[in-house]
């Protein structure tokens, strides 16, 4: 699973990586946690250019009767996407872009305690989640918007901290994914494949990490690795 991620980049950084035609407000975070306000990257639908938008993270079906399926919805599994009642439309009609620049994981070293690992690219650059979008209507009217991070199998280099990992995009399919004219999800299924590993690296953060309320740099920065528990016979 994806359950938490930081976004730092310069605004700058962000609007020339992903096309987008306008500047952009976008403050660094660097411990974003479902539930938030998260960016996301959409195809405008009749015209060709990108958008820049904040909604929710924790998906909630157009057809929801509440919004507390999104605690469950945070994630969608990419083999099973296109057969889910809550994510199949969206797989259809209503995919984005999740942009990030470094992902969180958490590896189980005693019977109480995890190791949390930033992961990201080689070279510190940005990159993008496969994400689905969706927009439901509460019982007053008013409208909220919500996204999913699509997941894939692990590549070798998150295989030993856990065993699912979010899709992450190649820059050159970028435009397949948001292509609004393609409402096949077969058509775009390559792109569920685990991101090249060797792009990647991974190493031990801070266990403040764990609480949502701590967002500033130091939850990325390396430290050393907490001991694994042994156990004694």
């Amino acid at each position: 699973m994806c359950g938490r991620y930081r976004l730092t980049a310069k605004e700058r950084y962000l609007r020339d990586h992903f096309g987008l035609d306008e500047d952009i407000s976008c403050s660094p975070r660097w411990n974003i946690a479902p539930t938030q306000q998260i960016p996301i990257v959409r195809q405008h639908k009749s015209e060709p250019r990108r958008t820049f938008d904040l909604v929710r993270w924790g998906l909630i079906p157009y057809w929801a009767k509440d919004p507390s399926i999104a605690k469950k919805t945070i994630n969608a599994m990419s083999e099973t996407a296109t057969e889910k009642p809550a994510f199949r439309d969206a797989m259809r009609m209503r995919r984005c872009l999740i942009p990030a620049d470094g992902l969180y994981e958490w590896r189980k070293i005693g019977p109480r305690e995890k190791q949390p690992f930033n992961v990201g690219m080689a070279d510190d650059s940005v990159f993008a989640f496969a994400g689905l979008w969706e927009r439901w209507r509460d019982p007053v009217g008013e409208i909220l918007e919500t996204c999913t991070i699509l997941t894939t199998q692990p590549n070798s280099l998150v295989a030993d901290v856990h065993d699912r990992m979010p899709v992450i995009l190649k820059t050159e399919d970028y435009d397949l994914w948001l292509d609004p004219g393609i409402t096949k999800p077969a058509l775009v299924a390559d792109c569920f494949k685990p991101f090249d590993a060797k792009l990647m690296k991974k190493y031990p953060v801070s266990t403040r990490l764990n609480r949502p309320e701590n967002d500033d740099q130091e939850c990325a920065q390396e430290v050393p690795a907490l001991a694994t528990a042994q156990t004694l016979f």
